[in-house]
């Protein structure tokens, strides 16, 4: 089973793109972020002219959630389940026999702002949420943009970058913390360099200049990550036309 992530910042406006990802790497399932298309508009035919079942949970402009997969999926959560905010941005579905949690971690804003306490303690209701609902001896696939990099390879400068909301220490250790629950990460598990899968729009020669970040995540609990033979991050996206600021990550497991 060969699984991708990918912030496509807007399904619609992405979705050539996406249409050439899918011919051309054939994954099983493909997680997407940023969707930023409420469900009565997500283009539900341009998947299934690709032979692709889509779930999703989305609003317009802002945010979304999708899972594109070729085997059977069943939704099993919009947001969590306590009845809290932000089902456009978590998903979970029972893709074949793996539940796949889809997220869409808040990016924060600023160090400073209130928006950044919100991300510490979403990253803190998501552990909780496993916490409650699995344990680490379950095969659970955790994916999406997690809008934190955790280490200093993570980041082109990471000598400067430190403030950063996606690369503040009080990020890192909370994203750490919900990694503890029990997730291996596939990409480091293959991969010791620093690589990248955002590479910002502002820079118009980011990639060009290696000015990239690591926040697209695909994590697996121990069980599941036995079984992943390879990671990797494909950025023929993030080179082609009207690109998304992020760029595919994917990983095969042979279940």
């Amino acid at each position: 089973m060969i699984v991708a992530t990918w912030n496509v910042n807007s399904v619609r406006s992405r979705m050539p793109a996406i249409a050439d990802f899918l011919r051309d790497r054939q994954p099983d399932v493909l997680c997407m972020q940023e969707t930023k298309v409420a469900d009565d508009d997500f283009p539900v035919e341009g998947f299934a002219d690709l032979d692709y079942d889509v779930v999703f949970a989305g609003e317009k402009s802002y945010n979304g959630v999708a899972i594109a997969g070729r085997l059977p999926m069943k939704v099993l959560h919009r947001g969590f389940p306590s009845g809290e905010a932000d089902a456009s941005r978590l998903l979970v579905a029972k893709v074949g026999r793996i539940p796949i949690v889809n997220t869409y971690v808040p990016q924060g804003r600023d160090v400073k702002d209130e928006a950044f306490r919100y991300k510490l303690d979403w990253l803190a209701r998501l552990r909780a949420f496993f916490d409650s609902t699995w344990t680490p001896r379950t095969r659970v696939l955790w994916v999406g943009d997690m809008n934190v990099a955790p280490e200093e390879r993570d980041v082109y400068a990471p000598e400067r970058l430190g403030n950063h909301p996606d690369f503040h220490p009080a990020a890192r250790e909370a994203f750490a913390q919900t990694v503890a629950w029990g997730f291996v990460d596939c990409f480091r598990k293959h991969n010791d360099d620093g690589q990248f899968t955002f590479y910002d729009y502002r820079d118009t020669r980011s990639v060009e200049k290696g000015h990239g970040w690591r926040v697209d995540h695909i994590m697996a609990t121990k069980p599941l990550a036995k079984l992943c033979v390879r990671s990797w991050i494909d950025m023929a996206p993030r080179l082609g036309e009207k690109p998304s600021d992020h760029t595919p990550l994917l990983a095969e497991f042979e279940l």
